[in-house]
C-alpha cells in the first residue's frame, strides 16, 4: 500500500488484530473490506507492517431479508466448489440474527500439479436492541496447497531471469502447506445516553501451519537451479481486545466528537524446523521442470528445535491508549481533529532447544504518537483535507554480521503528511491525494553496529474514481504515481537512489455490466498494471 509492504498476517477483523487466519483468508465470510491509506497507528496501534496502510475485514451478519443461497463453482483446470450462505433474523422486532457460511473447494489450478483445497465454516450471531448491540463471530478454516509455485531464489546470480511461462510449474510435487485456523470475536456496544456509547471487543485465534517448502535457487541464465527442502511446524495463539467510550457534545459554537479507548494484543508462537543439507540438494530447471526426488532433512543436531512438539520461540505484546477529539465549526463544514496514542511494544525470544529466554532477543519500548488533520467542505459533495499521521513497528533483529547480533533495533517510527480532495456526487465519486511517508530502516555502520540509521521516503500522487456512469455499468479505478527514494544511506553512497521493489506507477481498473434482459446476469472485468522496479542483486 503506497509502495510499502503489507503482510496478510496484520489484517484486522472487526478492528481487532491477531484474529484472522494468517496469510490467506477466504472471502466467503467477509461482508466488506475496508482499506486505510497511510500511517494509522492512532486507530490500529503498532503493527508488524502496514506503514503505508491497513486492511480491515468485517464479517457477514443477517440482513433484514431472510436468505438461503446454495452455489456451485468451477475454476480451471479442475477446481470444483460448493457454497452455502444462509441467514435470517428472529424475535418480535427482528432483534436476533444468525448467518452461516460454508465453503468446500478443491482441485488442480491452471498450473499443472498445483492442487489446492479449501474448507470454511463461519457463523455470525448478533443482537440489536434499543440501546444494546452485540455480536459473536466464530470461524474455522483449513487450506491445503500441494505443489503450488512459490518463488525463485536469485541470490546466487547477478541478473533478473526471464520468468517461466504461466502454465509451467517450477515447484515440486512433494512440496505442500497445511494451514488450519480456529478463530472468534465478540463485540458489543451500549448507548449510555443519546450522545455517549461504550464499546468493547474480544477476539482470539489458534493457528497451526505445517509444511514442506521448496524454492529453486537459480544458478545460471539457462534456468538450472538447486532444489532445497525446508520443513516447518508452526503453532500460534493470539488474544486481542479493546474497550472505550465515544460521544459528542458542544461548547458554544464548537461541536466535539470524542473517543477514548484502550486496546491490547498478545501473541505466542511455537516454531520448529528441519532442512536438507546442501550436499543432498538435487538440481532442476525452472523452465523445464521434470520433478526430482525429495532430499532428506534434519534439524541440524537440534538447532531447529523439537519438530514434533515445538517449544515457545517468541512472545509479543502490544497495548495502547487512544484519545481523540474532532472539533467542528460553521455547522461542521470545517473540522479539525487532534489525537494521540501511547503505544507500548514488548517482545520476548526463546531458545528453540531449551525453551530458555534469550535476553538479547527481548525488547521493551513505548512512545506517544500524535495525529492531527483538518477537513473543509465548501459544498456538500466536496471535501478538502490535510493531515499528519504516524506508525510504529517492532524493529528488526541484528544479523550475525553485526557486533550487536540478535538484538532488536528498537521501534521503527514512521511519519506521513497528506493533502487531498474527495468528491461524492451520488452516482460517481473519487479522490485525489498527495502524500509523503518517511520510514527509518536499519543498516550496518562502519563500527559494525546494526541500527536505525537509514531512511526511505515515498512521495506520491494517488487518484481514485468510482461510480455508475450509466445505468447497469459500475466502475472502480485507481492509479498511483510514486517516487520512492533512499534519503539516508551508509556514508551517503546510495543517497537519492530508487528504493528496491517499488514501481513508479501502478493502476487497477475494475468494471461490472448488468446484461439485460436476463435478471441477475453480470459481466465483470479487472485489469492490474505494475510498472518496472529494481531488484536487489
Amino acid at each position: 500500500i503506497r509502495g510499502l509492504k503489507f503482510d496478510g498476517d496484520d489484517m484486522t477483523f472487526g478492528g481487532l488484530s491477531g484474529v484472522l487466519p494468517r496469510q490467506v483468508v477466504d472471502a466467503q465470510m467477509v461482508d466488506r473490506i475496508e482499506i486505510f491509506k497511510g500511517a494509522n497507528s492512532l486507530m490500529n496501534g503498532a503493527a508488524s507492517s502496514g506503514v503505508g496502510g491497513m486492511i480491515n475485514l468485517e464479517p457477514k451478519h443477517a440482513g433484514d431479508t431472510p436468505q438461503a443461497k446454495v452455489g456451485v463453482d468451477y475454476t480451471s483446470d479442475s477446481q470444483i466448489g460448493t457454497t452455502l450462505d444462509a441467514g435470517r433474523r428472529f424475535g418480535d422486532n427482528d432483534q436476533f440474527g444468525a448467518r452461516v457460511n460454508l465453503v468446500h473447494r478443491e482441485g488442480e489450478t491452471g498450473v499443472p500439479n498445483d492442487r489446492r483445497r479449501t474448507t470454511l465454516l463461519s457463523t455470525g450471531l448478533d443482537y440489536k436492541g434499543d440501546r444494546f448491540r452485540t455480536s459473536l463471530d466464530l470461524g474455522y478454516q483449513k487450506k491445503t496447497f500441494h505443489g503450488s509455485p512459490t518463488s525463485v531464489n536469485i541470490s546466487a546470480v547477478d541478473f533478473v531471469p526471464e520468468p517461466p511461462k504461466n502454465d509451467r510449474n517450477f515447484s515440486q510435487k512433494w512440496a505442500y502447506s497445511d494451514i488450519e485456523n480456529e478463530f472468534g470475536m465478540w463485540r458489543s456496544e451500549y448507548d449510555i445516553t443519546d450522545s455517549w456509547t461504550a464499546y468493547t471487543g474480544l477476539g482470539a485465534q489458534h493457528a497451526h501451519e505445517e509444511g514442506i517448502y521448496s524454492a529453486p535457487k537459480l544458478l545460471d541464465k539457462s534456468g538450472n537451479a538447486v532444489v532445497s527442502r525446508l520443513d516447518t511446524n508452526r503453532i500460534s495463539d493470539s488474544v486481542s481486545g479493546m474497550a472505550g467510550i465515544r460521544g459528542n457534545f458542544t461548547t458554544g459554537f464548537v461541536s466535539h466528537k470524542v473517543n477514548v479507548g484502550y486496546s491490547a494484543m498478545t501473541k505466542n508462537e511455537k516454531i520448529a524446523w528441519k532442512m536438507s543439507a546442501t550436499k543432498d540438494n538435487p538440481t532442476t530447471n525452472i523452465y523445464h521442470n521434470t520433478g526430482v526426488d525429495m532430499p532428506d532433512s534434519s534439524n541440524l543436531n537440534g538447532l531447529g528445535g523439537k519438530y514434533s512438539d515445538p517449544l515457545t520461540s517468541g512472545r509479543t505484546r502490544t497495548q495502547g491508549w487512544l484519545l481523540s477529539d474532532t472539533l467542528g465549526v460553521l455547522d461542521d463544514k470545517l473540522l479539525f481533529t487532534a489525537g494521540a496514542r501511547h503505544q507500548k511494544v514488548v517482545i520476548r525470544g526463546y531458545n528453540k532447544i531449551t525453551g530458555a529466554e534469550n535476553d538479547a532477543d527481548g525488547f521493551d519500548g513505548s512512545r506517544w504518537m500524535p495525529t492531527y488533520g483538518v477537513v473543509y467542505k465548501p459544498w456538500e459533495e466536496i471535501s478538502l483535507y490535510a493531515n499528519h499521521t504516524e506508525a510504529l513497528q517492532p524493529g528488526e533483529t541484528a544479523p550475525r554480521s553485526a557486533n550487536n547480533y540478535g538484538q532488536s533495533t528498537g521501534i521503527v517510527h514512521s511519519k506521513q503528511n497528506e493533502v487531498g480532495v474527495k468528491a461524492d456526487f451520488g452516482r460517481v465519486g473519487g479522490s485525489l491525494a498527495l502524500f509523503e511517508i518517511k520510514m527509518p530502516s536499519a543498516i550496518l555502520d562502519d563500527s559494525g553496529h546494526y541500527g536505525l540509521d537509514a531512511e526511505q521516503r515515498n512521495r506520491g500522487v494517488e487518484l481514485n474514481v468510482f461510480g455508475e456512469p450509466m445505468l447497469g455499468m459500475r466502475l472502480n479505478a485507481s492509479a498511483t504515481w510514486l517516487q520512492a527514494e533512499l534519503t539516508k544511506t551508509k556514508n551517503g553512497v546510495n543517497q537519492g537512489n530508487d528504493a528496491i521493489g517499488i514501481p513508479s506507477f501502478y493502476a487497477v481498473l475494475g468494471a461490472e455490466y448488468d446484461i439485460k434482459p436476463i435478471e441477475g446476469l453480470t459481466a465483470t472485468a479487472r485489469v492490474n498494471h505494475s510498472g518496472t522496479q529494481y531488484a536487489d542483486l
